[in-house]
């Protein structure tokens, strides 16, 4: 550490604020941001630093300097604008270079309504963005379905609309417009309508409701009926609309959502927008960790981002777990129970959903990337050491204790390396006995690959509970290799994960990759297994028939069998072909035994 930045690291400040790092060729590494910075600050220079890439950076740490504000929310603001005007390399940042579609009411008399991605600053109003274009679409088709709005560009100033300078075009004669242009609708009107549209796109929907009932209800006095039924018809669409984003308490207004999901390499935030019980925008990114961030350390960088990036200034924000950082006028609530708290499961199921689509894409795409990922989440489940890249999977198959076999299944990478496979038939095991034939066999694979010196491997899956691990754990230890091998069971019922000496067993997601593996694996042993069975208890009762045959031993059964393969086809053979398989004699006992 060079002179300077050590006399620096002494006279730290204890306030809040944000710091930021340096390398030789000062160029930015990283900021931060810290309730109390000498004690933030002093934490990156420890010893014992979580994870290499921070290791990395400290060694690479040339100078310092800091920024005191008033607040952790001050520092958090500051911090996401310089990660931003910057782009340190050791920052998380939601690197999203997308234009998003916004729905524009355009400053013009008789506005228009269309989409765009180009906003443009002439006071006209904007309302997204939408992170999708299909639900902006859907939004917009459904506004225009229920109110008539002209398309055209042309500028319909009182005076050019007195002075007849327009004429009404196609879309007046198709009845989509109501020919503003010729002084048909009035200009009070027409900024009804939008008022309307307006709320809807808010996701208040009762103007609009309001509007439409009174036009029906002033057709219908009219004896207007079919006109009449036509608003009734557009109130049916509005309502529609409405039910299918309704997916809350319609008293829950004014809120947003956070949900997260996240794994080794990545953290995926979703976030709603509320209003008046509606969504009325969603959006989902995913953001890297590049120093072993927190999910809190990372909810707090997407809550600033996101609120300022969708123009959010709504006063309650509903969280799957609490930050430790306050802002100001804003209650930050983590709902216990009720529609706030199923709204946070949706947004984070929706999180979730997002992470599993990456990662299909991710697997076709760079699948080295994606089974490292895996092997990573899988080494951090299951509290090894190292990742499981090499795994060996234990079943055994008997009916009643006949034709014992035990199966062994080896994965590579997360992947079936079937010439590994083994089969094993107990020697020293009698009658139905798994506790004693786990044992067995156990002993019997490693005992052999340590002779022969072959590589062991991470990670040992045992289909079975506790009797069964604790069985196969004897051998281990017999071998002097208790310790040095990961070995957990996993029980068919509940999925239960068994630790040796740990009686409480761990329960992963349904979800989980790891927990998939381990069932492919424990599956993988069980039919290579029943496999096995199968085939020796048919070639058993096989032998048993031709056994019964006088003067017929086993070699003269199993080339019988090597060559015409079944009792039956020996059945239907001709004394011929028996004799050029076996000789004379042989064959014509075996013929007239099946021929008298």
């Amino acid at each position: 550490m060079n002179p300077s930045l050590e006399l620096q690291l002494k006279t730290l400040p204890s306030e809040p604020g944000v710091y930021r790092y340096y390398d030789k060729n000062d160029h930015l590494l990283y900021v931060g941001k810290a309730k109390n910075l000498k004690k933030r600050v002093l934490s990156y220079f420890n010893k014992n630093l979580p994870g290499y890439r921070i290791k990395i950076m400290v060694g690479k740490i040339q100078r310092l300097e800091t920024t005191i504000v008033n607040s952790e929310y001050d520092a958090l603001l500051l911090e996401n604008n310089l990660i931003k005007e910057h782009r340190p390399f050791y920052n998380v940042m939601l690197k999203d270079d997308k234009t998003y579609p916004w729905i524009c009411i355009k400053n013009e008399a008789f506005p228009r309504i269309f989409l765009t991605r180009n906003i443009i600053k002439d006071g006209s109003e904007y309302y997204g963005p939408y992170a999708k274009v299909r639900p902006a679409k859907i939004l917009l088709d459904t506004i225009k379905h229920i109110y008539k709005l002209r398309t055209c560009n042309l500028n319909l100033a009182p005076s050019k609309i007195e002075d007849g300078k327009y004429k009404v075009c196609l879309e007046y004669h198709i009845k989509n417009c109501e020919g503003p242009c010729e002084g048909l609708e009035s200009k009070e009107e027409y900024d009804e309508k939008i008022d309307s549209i307006r709320d809807i796109i808010k996701g208040d929907f009762r103007k609009a409701k309001e509007y439409l009932v009174n036009q029906m209800m002033k057709h219908a006095s009219n004896l207007q009926f079919e006109d009449a039924h036509i608003i009734k018809e557009r109130l049916d669409v509005l309502e529609d609309y409405q039910a299918k984003n309704t997916v809350v308490n319609p008293n829950i207004d004014d809120v947003d959502v956070f949900g997260m999901t996240s794994d080794e390499t990545a953290a995926y935030v979703n976030f709603f927008k509320i209003r008046n019980g509606n969504i009325i925008q969603s959006f989902t990114t995913e953001i890297k960790k590049i120093l072993e961030e927190t999910d809190e350390d990372i909810m707090e960088e997407a809550l600033i981002e996101i609120r300022q990036k969708f123009g959010s200034d709504s006063k309650e924000v509903l969280l799957p777990f609490h930050l430790s950082v306050e802002i100001p006028n804003v209650k930050l609530i983590v709902p216990k129970v009720g529609d706030k708290k199923r709204i946070v499961e949706l947004s984070e199921k929706n999180a979730k959903e997002y992470r599993l689509e990456k990662l299909k894409q991710v697997q076709i795409v760079d699948p080295e990337r994606h089974t490292n990922r895996i092997m990573a989440e899988m080494q951090k489940l299951l509290r090894m050491p190292v990742e499981p890249r090499h795994i060996e999977g234990f079943d055994n198959s008997n009916i009643q204790g006949t034709n014992p076999v035990s199966a062994c299944v080896v994965f590579k990478d997360g992947k079936p390396s079937k010439a590994d496979y083994r089969i094993f038939h107990p020697k020293t095991v009698e009658g139905p006995n798994d506790f004693a034939t786990m044992e067995e066999v156990i002993y019997r694979r490693y005992k052999r690959m340590v002779d022969e010196g072959e590589d062991l491997p991470q990670l040992i899956l045992i289909d079975g509970g506790k009797g069964q691990l604790s069985s196969a754990v004897k051998s281990l230890k017999l071998l002097g290799l208790y310790g040095k091998i990961t070995i957990v069971g996993i029980a068919k019922r509940l999925e239960e994960i068994f630790f040796p000496e740990d009686p409480i067993p761990l329960y992963l997601d349904k979800k989980s990759e790891t927990l998939k593996i381990l069932q492919r694996v424990r599956d993988e042993a069980h039919r290579f297994g029943v496999k096995h069975h199968r085939t020796r208890r048919k070639n058993s009762t096989i032998k048993s028939e031709l056994e019964e045959i006088p003067g017929v031993g086993e070699k003269t059964i199993e080339l019988l069998l090597s060559k015409l393969k079944s009792v039956k086809r020996i059945k239907e053979s001709n004394l011929e072909t028996l004799e050029e398989i076996l000789g004379k004699s042989k064959a014509k006992v075996i013929w007239e035994y099946f021929n008298d």
